[in-house]
């Protein structure tokens, strides 16, 4: 009798290895599953070499996964040994992939001790398990049924009902929280965005959604015309966006609740591929809604990243994505694609190429809705703050918040000695996170002599006190290149999270400079090693600063080379420094006024939070007529 071949696993695998980029092998997952599919038992010896293949992790992950959806009998004799094997990138992977196989009983106390060991190997047991029909967590909770939900006629208003979401927050009107955490720029668009949909008649009501801990979230009528903050209780202490994997199914419960209260829900925008998306994508496709995804190739663009530069590699890959889950993320972003009835896209300086590069979507062959949408920034706040600041400079009376961020800065600015009051600042605004490189640039900063002589650095971001665990890292990073008792005296001045207003006032008194304590003509810095887009950077230009952004993503579709700010390789200090010293002299010319005019023009013109509502209450009302879209 001839021994069975697999000729179609064989390929397939051969395929992703031979694959000209990881993303590019991770695009052909599904291809080697269905092969080992067709292929049955007679795959058994091609996905068993695999994924002992540690010179090709990315192999190997494919390999786990087809080895579950070959039958019963591969899933058996391959996978679920990995439950315990102590490669924690097959263990993980082994977990989740068994969902594709039939309930295998031999596996079930496994997955259940995973599951109730928590963490994201156990979030991935969970999905297994409920794939196979088992009690899930959320049903031995005995979750309360939820309230009825309303119908349009109890709502009697006209327009749109859209929800936004970003649990990782504690978003509120006044933007408090800002910098704090994982409060980041999201924070501040979902707010003012939220405000300016409510402008467009086509809107009317949003409803922001974050997170709430132990019913601190005051309580909102969501039925009334306007925009709601309304939060989703998540159970314990508050877990930075990491570590929130385990939360997807209190999330789903909380917001399953929050949103039948809210009924109707025309639209639900997502916009990253987490948990909360995760969670709401779910409830959504339950209740019916709608959903619009901004896609962003997130992680895709870090995974080419640091694939160019030799930092990821096949032998490497499974450690990184046991660290930073990055298959199943590029997985979540293209099944909440897949589920979105519209979907969004910010603008790249080469759209098309990254669409098909990073995201393996066709802008011409595709045939899902997809539209450009920039992202928008409220200039009201930033004009009226660089006029108090000049107000202010002359000795007239301005507001009481604009005194007390000016009173603010100045104390900080008088613990640096007298002989580095007369230098101008160089600042950054943003979560402590590596992402955003706020340790980078401190020590590219600090490294560099003739750089730290020529400007004072101010970082606004982080809680100095209570830092999260990425918040602490970032901290200590600071703290080696510059420690703390000494980093007035040397200039540099850590401010921790500040309001939205504060910020707005602090970046026109960079600008002008405040009288004895710091010069005119300071400059802002994004040292972040990927920025979609950059609200933070929009805010600056907006405020006549002349600023340094990261090279790739979105500020290039924006940052005049040389006019209004210079764009540079983030992650080489010698060319971070570089760039500043050259703001700086931008900042310093005799033209620097009409420059920050041509600026803050460019963003009243193309990227404001008006300009971007009005483009998105069109879509949503256009969703809300056909929500069928390409919904699965």
């Amino acid at each position: 009798m001839r021994p069975l071949r697999a000729a179609r696993t064989q390929d397939a695998l051969d395929a992703v290895r031979h694959a000209p980029s990881l993303l590019a092998g991770l695009e052909l997952l599904d291809v080697v599953v269905d092969a080992a599919r067709q292929d049955g038992d007679a795959a058994q010896p091609a996905l068993r070499a695999a994924v002992v293949d540690d010179t090709d992790q990315l192999v190997a992950v494919a390999a786990v996964h087809a080895a579950a959806a070959g039958g019963a009998a591969t899933a058996s004799a391959l996978v679920v040994p990995l439950l315990t094997s102590p490669v924690p990138y097959l263990r993980e992977h082994a977990a989740w992939a068994l969902r594709l196989s039939s309930r295998l009983p031999a596996a079930v106390a496994t997955l259940s001790a995973i599951a109730e060991a928590g963490g994201f190997s156990g979030t991935l047991a969970e999905v297994t398990l409920e794939a196979w029909g088992l009690s899930g967590p959320e049903t031995l909770a005995g979750a309360d049924p939820p309230p009825a939900r309303p119908d349009a006629a109890e709502l009697g208003a006209p327009g749109v009902t859209v929800a936004q979401l970003f649990l990782h927050a504690d978003i509120d009107g006044s933007l408090l929280h800002a910098g704090q955490g994982d409060t980041g720029g999201i924070a501040t668009l979902l707010v003012q965005l939220g405000d300016a949909l409510l402008a467009d008649p086509r809107t009317s009501r949003v409803l922001t959604l974050s997170r709430s801990h132990d019913g601190e979230r005051a309580p909102d009528d969501p039925l009334a015309p306007g925009h709601h903050y309304l939060g989703v209780p998540l159970p314990g202490p508050v877990r930075h966006a990491a570590d929130t994997w385990p939360l997807r199914v209190p999330a789903r419960r909380g917001l399953r609740r929050v949103l039948r209260a809210a009924g109707p829900v025309d639209v639900l925008h997502l916009r990253m591929a987490d948990v909360g998306s995760w969670a709401a994508a779910e409830v959504a496709r339950e209740l019916g809604i709608p959903t619009v995804l901004t896609l962003a190739p997130d992680p895709h663009a870090l995974i080419a990243a640091r694939e160019a530069t030799g930092t990821l590699t096949r032998a490497t890959f499974g450690a990184a994505d046991h660290d930073e889950h990055l298959v199943f993320r590029v997985r979540l972003l293209r099944d909440l694609a897949e589920q979105a009835a519209h979907l969004v896209v910010l603008p790249r300086p080469d759209l098309d190429r990254d669409l098909r590069d990073l995201l393996h979507l066709d802008p011409v062959a595709d045939t899902r809705p997809l539209s450009v949408v920039p992202e928008g920034i409220d200039l009201a706040p930033l004009d009226r703050a660089a006029g108090e600041v000049l107000d202010a400079a002359r000795g007239a009376a301005v507001r009481p918040a604009a005194a007390a961020a000016l009173a603010a800065l100045d104390a900080l600015l008088a613990t640096l000695p007298p002989g580095r009051r007369g230098l101008p600042l160089a600042v950054t605004v943003g979560r402590l996170h590596r992402v955003k490189g706020m340790a980078t640039l401190v020590e590219a900063w600090a490294s560099d002599a003739v750089w730290a002589e020529r400007c004072n650095l101010l970082v606004v971001g982080g809680d100095l006190v209570h830092p999260t665990d990425d918040e602490a890292e970032q901290l200590a990073r600071i703290d080696t290149a510059v420690p703390r008792a000494e980093a007035a005296s040397r200039g540099l001045l850590l401010a921790g999270h500040r309001p939205n207003g504060t910020v707005a006032t602090w970046l026109a008194a960079v600008r002008h400079g405040r009288p004895g304590l710091s010069a005119q003509g300071g400059v802002y810095v994004s040292a972040s090693l990927k920025e979609e887009f950059g609200i933070a950077i929009l805010e600056a230009m907006a405020s006549g600063l002349v600023v340094v952004a990261p090279r790739e993503g979105g500020p290039a579709t924006y940052v005049e080379q040389g006019v209004t700010g210079l764009l540079v390789d983030t992650t080489s200090p010698t060319a971070l420094a570089g760039a500043v010293a050259s703001a700086l002299e931008l900042a310093a010319a005799p033209d620097a006024a009409v420059r920050a005019d041509h600026a803050r023009a460019l963003v009243a013109e193309r990227f404001s939070v008006a300009t971007m509502a009005s483009s998105l209450a069109a879509l949503y009302a256009e969703v809300s007529r056909d929500p069928s879209g390409h919904q699965s």
